[in-house]
């Protein structure tokens, strides 16, 4: 019988693209019917519950989460599938507020072996994925989030059918793979689309909006935007969370009408309070609104005290996430240029004039001149800290520094190896009215939050 420990080490025996600096993006490399054969060797778990399946380039994550944490506050028993994790490989599958237990991943992996063995050219990821399947079957969930890993329509997840499909804000990012224009990126994300399954989208630019839109039309997938058919306004926030308002533009058509005929209006849009900070996870909240709206039509009941008990109570760690004061240490998973632009409005937005050292570190195949140009734009930042994550993929801090001046020569930049010990050189350095701010990966992200709760007694 497999250890914990003996089911990572199987696991992470197989390709794990995740850890790939390069590879081939293809038809052949991902081959969705290798998923198939081993679901069906496995029962099929997939089809044992509805599911909510989003993909998009930024903010998936969050939405997912959103989702999950209202079907919860609904009463629904729900599992939650993401990747990667933070701080531990079991943070990926949950149901409820219970990540998958240790002792199951083993269980539920060894019982997979012989079935593995059957279907050649397996990856890590397609194993992780129909562990979540399973686990899910086994603790008969009600209903599913499955959070895309890479793309769409390629992805090991997209063998679900889905009750409604999600597609977040679109930009640029892993365009090695996906492709170099919107466009191209669109087409991919826009794979989750199955016939005839609703769509939710954020409101994208034309050119990926289009490309959506021609998609959903093929496949006769009725196609909603937020932003057009889902509407959204910021009330108020604070440093602790935000609240903003949501409604469908029927409802401000009918609105419109009584205005219009002189009627009094008592009527007030739902008002939702989040503890995710900055204006993106507003827009964020709105496409989880629109989503569980969909899911309701769909037949699974959420009352308006379950969508606000739920959106209230989300927890995703890691997204302009404050961890301690005096100094404000703050991480973020903004790892393009889009993220590192909305990652640079939130600081303007909750810590205006105040000074701000940043740790940073990256994949190597990620827009870092890019999102130096938007995290760098001003005198804001004071000094840069590049780091290497422990992970295949992070990028020298070297060349990261190259960069860094390139974008603004006259910017104080130092190289401090390892993350932990970056930290204590922007503590050194910052007052207690300063902000750091630990961003460009998750992988740093993830290393910021463990040093933190060693290096500082907040």
């Amino acid at each position: 019988m497999f250890t914990y420990q003996d089911a990572l080490d199987y696991l992470y025996s197989f390709v794990d693209y995740g850890q790939m600096r390069t590879y081939k993006y293809s038809a052949q490399t991902f081959d969705l019917g290798r998923m198939f054969k081993l679901l069906e060797a496995l029962g099929d778990p997939q089809t044992c519950y509805p599911v909510l399946h989003l993909a998009g380039t930024k903010g998936k994550g969050s939405v997912s989460a959103m989702c999950a944490s209202v079907l919860q506050a609904a009463g629904y028993r729900t599992g939650f599938y993401t990747s990667p994790h933070l701080q531990d490989f079991c943070e990926r599958i949950r149901v409820d507020d219970d990540l998958i237990p240790r002792e199951v991943v083993a269980e539920i992996v060894d019982a997979m072996r012989p079935l593995v063995e059957r279907v050649p050219g397996l990856t890590t990821f397609e194993l992780n994925t129909a562990l979540a399947f399973a686990y899910f079957a086994r603790a008969h969930v009600s209903v599913a989030v499955i959070e895309v890993g890479l793309g769409g329509r390629l992805d090991a997840t997209n063998v679900v059918t889905p009750l409604v499909s999600v597609i977040t804000s679109l930009s640029y990012d892993h365009m090695n793979l996906l492709g170099n224009t919107l466009a191209e990126i669109a087409g991919e994300k826009a794979g989750i689309i199955k016939p005839g399954v609703p769509v939710v989208s954020a409101p994208q630019k034309d050119e990926a909006r289009e490309v959506l839109e021609g998609i959903a039309a093929e496949r006769g997938a009725p196609l909603s935007f937020v932003g057009r058919d889902w509407l959204y306004r910021p009330v108020e926030h604070s440093l602790e969370r935000q609240t903003f308002e949501v409604w469908s533009a029927r409802e401000q058509l009918q609105l419109n009408a009584w205005r219009t005929r002189g009627h009094a209006l008592s009527w007030v849009p739902l008002k939702l309070e989040i503890p995710l900070l900055g204006q993106h996870q507003v827009e964020n909240g709105a496409v989880a609104y629109a989503a569980l709206m969909t899911l309701r039509e769909r037949g699974l009941p959420i009352s308006p005290t379950g969508m606000q008990a739920g959106f209230r109570s989300v927890n995703w760690p890691g997204r302009f996430e404050i961890l301690s004061r005096h100094p404000f240490l703050v991480v973020d998973a903004a790892h393009n240029r889009d993220s590192a632009q909305k990652l640079k409005s939130a600081i303007a937005e909750y810590f205006p004039g105040r000074r701000v050292n940043l740790i940073f570190g990256a994949s190597s195949d990620k827009d870092v001149a890019g999102m130096f140009t938007e995290l760098l734009a001003d005198d804001t930042v004071a000094r840069a800290i590049l780091v290497q994550a422990v992970h295949p993929r992070a990028l020298e801090p070297e060349e990261l520094a190259d960069l860094a001046q390139a974008a603004k020569p006259d910017l104080a930049v130092e190289v401090v190896p390892p993350v932990a010990r970056a930290l204590e050189r922007a503590l050194y350095f910052s007052t207690p009215e300063d902000v750091i701010v630990a961003c460009g990966s998750l992988f740093v992200v993830a290393e910021v939050q463990a040093a933190s709760q060693l290096l500082i007694a907040d």
